[in-house]
C-alpha cells in the first residue's frame, strides 16, 4: 500500500487528528480538510503536511489538485445529542457530506480506498452480547439513523461506481483531546460536585465497549491496507465495562472525593448495551493495546494539562 497521500476529512475533530499523527509517523503524505483555521506550522504539528479550512463538499473537494490514494472520512457530526436537538444539521453534516465526497470520488475517477468510521449507533438497542456485523440495524436516534443513510449510499456508489469501500463500526472511542460525550461530562460533573453526590442517567449496569483513540487509528491503518470492493467490520475493544465501572475508574483517577448515583432513567438516543464482537477486526493481526486503566490515566493527565493552560 504506497499511494502518493492521504485524505482526512473531519480533520480538525478529535479522531481526524489521531489518525493524522498515525499516517505522519508511517512518512505518508497526510491532506486535511474540515473547519478549523491552523496556520500551516500549527497544521503540521498536528500531522498534517496541507491543510484546506473548508466545508467537506463537492465544491472544496474538486479544488485539491493532488493524487490521493486513500481517503478517511472522519467529517461530519459526533454526537447524538447534537442529533436530537439539530436533527436536519446533523443530516446536513453526516449525509450530504458524504454524497459530496462520494460524487467528487466519482467525477475524479478516483481509484482510492475510502475508509468511513461509522457507529454503533446503526445497531440501535440489542441484548446483552457481543454485537456482530450480520445483526439487524435498527438505530433509535437521528444520529444512528442518519450513519445507517451512508451506510447505504456507501454500498450503492461501490456497487454501482465500483468505489472501494471498507466501514467501520466504531463503539465508544476515547482519549486525550476529546471534549464531549461521557468521560469528558463526567468529569465535568464529578469536579463540579466539591465531594457532593454526583447523579449520572441510568442505573450505571449498561454497558459500553471503550476503545483508544489511537487504538482506532491503528486499526484505520491495518483497514488501509485491504483490497476488498466493500468491507465492514466493528471497531471496539472486545471488552464489556458497565457505567458505574467505567465511572468509578473516572473518578477515583480524578480523586474528587464524590459518589456516584444513577438516576434510573433513560436518557433518549441512549441504547442500554454496547459490547462488540472483534473477530473480523482480529482477522486483520489487530488488537487493542490500551487498557482502559490505563487510557482513563492518560485522559485524566491530559484533561488536568488541558484546564490548567485555560486558566492561564
Amino acid at each position: 500500500m504506497t499511494p502518493e497521500s492521504v485524505l482526512v476529512t473531519g480533520g480538525y475533530g478529535f479522531l481526524g487528528r489521531a489518525v493524522a499523527r498515525r499516517f505522519k509517523r508511517q512518512g505518508w503524505r497526510v491532506l486535511g480538510i474540515g473547519h478549523g483555521r491552523w496556520a500551516p506550522e500549527e497544521a503540521q504539528a498536528h500531522g498534517y503536511d496541507a491543510w484546506l479550512d473548508a466545508g467537506v463538499n463537492l465544491s472544496s473537494l474538486m479544488s485539491l489538485r493532488e493524487r490521493i490514494g486513500l481517503i478517511v472520512h472522519c467529517g461530519g457530526n459526533g454526537s447524538v445529542g447534537f442529533s436530537l436537538s439539530n436533527p436536519l444539521e446533523d443530516f446536513s453534516k453526516t449525509v450530504t457530506g458524504t454524497a459530496g465526497l462520494l460524487e467528487f470520488m466519482r467525477l475524479s475517477d478516483s481509484k482510492a480506498l475510502l475508509i468511513y468510521p461509522s457507529s454503533a449507533a446503526v445497531y440501535g438497542s440489542k441484548p446483552d452480547r457481543p454485537i456482530v456485523e450480520t445483526d439487524a440495524l435498527e438505530p433509535i436516534s437521528p444520529y444512528g439513523v442518519h450513519k445507517k443513510i451512508v451506510e447505504e449510499l456507501l454500498a450503492s456508489y461501490s456497487k454501482n461506481y465500483g468505489t472501494r469501500v471498507a466501514v467501520i463500526r466504531f463503539f465508544s472511542i476515547y482519549g486525550p483531546g476529546l471534549t464531549k460525550q461521557l468521560l469528558w461530562e463526567a468529569s465535568m460533573k464529578l469536579r463540579a460536585a466539591k465531594g457532593a453526590p454526583a447523579v449520572f442517567w441510568g442505573t450505571g449496569e449498561e454497558t459500553r465497549d471503550w476503545l483508544s483513540s489511537d487504538d482506532a487509528a491503528e486499526l484505520i491503518w491495518a483497514v488501509g491496507h485491504l483490497h476488498e470492493p466493500f468491507t465492514i467490520l466493528n471497531g471496539g475493544s472486545g471488552r464489556r465495562t458497565t457505567v458505574r465501572d467505567t465511572l468509578t475508574l473516572l473518578n477515583d483517577e480524578l480523586s474528587t472525593g464524590s459518589s456516584l448515583v444513577f438516576n434510573d432513567l433513560v436518557r433518549e438516543g441512549d441504547p442500554r448495551f454496547y459490547h462488540a464482537n472483534i473477530d473480523r477486526a482480529r482477522a486483520l493481526n489487530w488488537s487493542s493495546a490500551v487498557s482502559l486503566e490505563s487510557g482513563i490515566r492518560g485522559f485524566v493527565s491530559w484533561l488536568r494539562e488541558y484546564q490548567d493552560r485555560d486558566r492561564d
